[in-house]
């Protein structure tokens, strides 16, 4: 078992900035963030295998970037440019099965979440 607690959320203008982070209870190989907006899905936002291979969301491509400390078993999520339809919850996800996982299905642990609030 795995478990993962996310910070670093919170209330931001439009075109701000927030440094995400995830700790891990012990080393997992992947990964990931998923985000949900009030009444939307769960949706992909990046993943990072090791601390070499990442993939992002198309909506969040050269604005947010991920990172890991494989010693300190954390993983961040720099959030740049915000916009307001950046806004949700933001989760932590981990597993340690071959591959880059991009769907949240593919994820065995999660964290609990953590807010963050764009505004206009």
């Amino acid at each position: 078992q795995v478990q993962l607690v996310e910070s670093g959320g919170g209330l931001v203008q439009a075109g701000g900035s927030l440094r995400l982070s995830c700790v891990a209870s012990r080393r997992t190989v992947n990964m990931g963030w998923f985000r949900q907006a009030p009444g939307k899905e769960r949706e992909f936002v990046g993943a990072i295998r090791t601390n070499v291979y990442t993939r992002y969301a198309d909506s969040v491509k050269g604005r947010f970037t991920l990172s890991r400390d494989v010693v300190k078993n954390t993983a961040y999520l720099q959030l740049n440019s915000l916009k307001s339809e950046d806004t949700g919850v933001y989760y932590c996800a981990a597993d340690n099965s071959i591959g880059i996982h991009t769907i949240a299905s593919e994820y065995a642990y999660w964290g609990q979440g953590t807010q963050v609030t764009v505004s206009s």
